[in-house]
């Protein structure tokens, strides 16, 4: 009988900022969470049910440091630049309100693939980072830990869904909370590993009236 091992990678969004209660976009610039935002992640760490990790590894921003230093205070953080959220350039810090007058922001709203904000970084080289970082960082150590824990921004989890998640969306389809995230969950066998994973699970566990964890998106 072949043998299958689980493996499995946690993608959980930073915590709440004050920039983003204001609608702001933030992007490589560096706020650090509000205190609402470490209330609620303190709360979650207290009641909810956080998957174990083997390793976490975090985006160098403050908010996803400071997240993953509340959730997990008990281990050891490997830091990356390559998880970051997307470079808005000249747009960071600045809401819908303050840009839509803008035809190129009007331009990027429609067509963000193929429109680059002044100053910032394009979807392919946003792309090219997080897969790049994905096969160097998070995937060699999901083999070696069996689970890891990535705490980065909302852009990277809804690219890594839309490559990797069993159920094929738009990048822009994957609702990504504050504080929360996705697990995903491949069966490895003889070293040969499907492109998408197995499962899909909500981060953390939640559990349902009949007990069962939110299990979303089972594929075999």
């Amino acid at each position: 009988m072949a043998m299958v091992r689980r493996l499995a990678v946690t993608l959980l969004r930073h915590g709440l900022t004050e920039e983003n209660k204001q609608k702001k976009y933030i992007g490589y610039c560096d706020p650090p969470l509000c205190k609402e935002g470490r209330i609620e992640l303190n709360k979650l760490h207290r009641n909810e049910g956080y998957p174990e990790p083997g390793a976490i590894l975090a985006s160098d921003r403050m908010r996803c440091i400071e997240t993953a230093e509340i959730l997990f205070p008990e281990s050891k953080l490997q830091i990356s630049p390559a998880f970051r959220e997307m470079h808005f350039g000249e747009w960071e810090r600045k809401t819908y309100g303050d840009l839509c007058g803008i035809q190129r922001y009007r331009d990027w709203i429609d067509d963000p693939i193929g429109v680059c904000p002044p100053g910032g970084e394009s979807y392919q080289d946003f792309e090219n980072r997080v897969r790049g970082a994905w096969h160097r960082e998070i995937w060699p150590s999901a083999e070696e830990n069996g689970h890891v824990i990535v705490v980065t921004h909302g852009g990277p989890i809804r690219y890594l869904l839309s490559e990797f998640a069993p159920e094929r969306r738009e990048m822009w389809a994957w609702p990504v909370s504050h504080g929360k995230g996705y697990t995903l969950y491949w069966n490895e066998t003889k070293g040969r590993l499907k492109k998408r994973c197995t499962l899909l699970q909500e981060a953390p566990f939640t559990a349902k009236p009949n007990g069962c964890s939110s299990t979303i998106l089972p594929q075999g």
